[in-house]
């Protein structure tokens, strides 16, 4: 068992050394492929959102570049292999932003989020970004129309999210739906919910952007990869400001989750602290939107139905005949691929928690 140590470089004249401490294993992350591209989905990102006249700012930028040494350390860093008890692991990252000052300013808020999130101990250093790519960011040209966003959301292909697209569209808000994608099975369902909401709201200008991070098994050098994944809506938040600092105007980034999950009250002795998941806990949440005011960015987070259960948001929805067309294309359960060793397809398991609350909405 080690401390791990993951700190990123801007293309391969990128030399930077970071010293390592007592115990410490060192991990490079590329950012860049080839001479200028950037790599991971962030490029990728930045290309999609520019089609639509979307244009994230330097510090979007940055969040997402973190979010990616984060999602890369929590998938890529074994709880069993790398920490005293199979969970706490103790991780420092280095990340390479365009404002040092300003970035470790929000160190200490940082920490707080992803310690709360994880259950690990984080340790967050910034650098400068090499000169080369001090600047990255695009601006919008001046005789550009604005874009039509008028709201970000989430859509990651499950119940809730969809009701929250389908109530944005039926009020007439023009969102700009924010997916990741990370396996098959979610990027089905929301490749399928998409096409069901642009058929049916066809005059409306909504869009979606969708973007897929991943890492190498072996990253780490001798260390396995881990599969807990407690970290990933720090990747969904970051997608989802990351495109909302290029609307030109404040904005709302809404996260819909009924707020029985949203809490995720452990069930038994063995759920507690991040043994349950803490995606969209009230307190990450407002550490997230402390954040985003250290750093400037004019916008904020919200849970629209934090004081909603899941069959309340059905009930609720402001097209239910939509709602029941599309839902069977949604998926919610956490192990969509748990089938598979009983020679089954990509299916909802019917025994995790997420399956269960489904379960009961569909059935009332």
């Amino acid at each position: 068992m080690k401390r791990q140590l993951l700190a990123g470089r801007f293309g391969p004249d990128d030399s930077l050394d970071v010293a390592v401490g007592t115990d410490e294993q060192r991990t490079y992350i590329q950012l860049v492929a080839g001479e200028k591209s950037l790599d991971h989905g962030i490029g990728g990102a930045l290309t999609s959102l520019k089609k639509i006249g979307v244009f994230p700012s330097e510090i979007g930028i940055d969040l997402l570049v973190l979010a990616a040494h984060v999602h890369a350390a929590d998938t890529r860093i074994s709880r069993a292999e790398q920490s005293q008890d199979s969970w706490t692991r103790e991780i420092r990252l280095v990340v390479p932003v365009s404002e040092p000052a300003r970035w470790a300013a929000a160190g200490p808020t940082l920490k707080k989020a992803l310690d709360f999130l994880t259950g690990d101990r984080w340790t967050i250093g910034f650098r400068a970004r090499p000169a080369r790519f001090a600047t990255i960011a695009q601006v919008a040209p001046p005789s550009l129309i604005a874009p039509p966003f008028d709201s970000i959301s989430l859509f990651s292909g499950g119940l809730d999210s969809l009701i929250g697209a389908i109530d944005l569209l039926e009020d007439g808000v023009t969102p700009l739906l924010v997916s990741h994608f990370g396996e098959g099975a979610t990027s089905d369902a929301q490749g399928k919910l998409f096409t069901g909401l642009k058929k049916h709201f066809n005059k409306s200008s909504f869009e979606r952007l969708r973007v897929g991070m991943t890492f190498v098994d072996g990253l780490v050098e001798g260390v396995g990869s881990e599969n807990s994944t407690r970290g990933r809506s720090f990747l969904f938040f970051a997608l989802g400001v990351f495109a909302g600092t290029g609307l030109g105007r404040s904005f709302i980034l809404r996260v819909p989750e009924n707020g029985l999950i949203a809490l995720n009250v452990p069930l038994d002795p063995l759920r507690l602290g991040s043994n349950s998941t803490r995606t969209t806990h009230p307190y990450y949440m407002a550490r997230w939107n402390d954040l985003l005011g250290i750093l400037g960015i004019d916008g904020e987070i919200r849970n629209p139905y934090w004081d909603k259960t899941k069959g309340e948001m059905a009930t609720n929805c402001r097209n239910p005949t939509l709602l029941k067309n599309l839902a069977t294309d949604s998926l919610s359960c956490s192990s969509p691929t748990k089938g598979r060793w009983q020679g089954l397809g990509i299916e909802h398991c019917g025994y995790c928690l997420p399956c269960l609350i489904r379960r009961a909405v569909m059935t009332h």
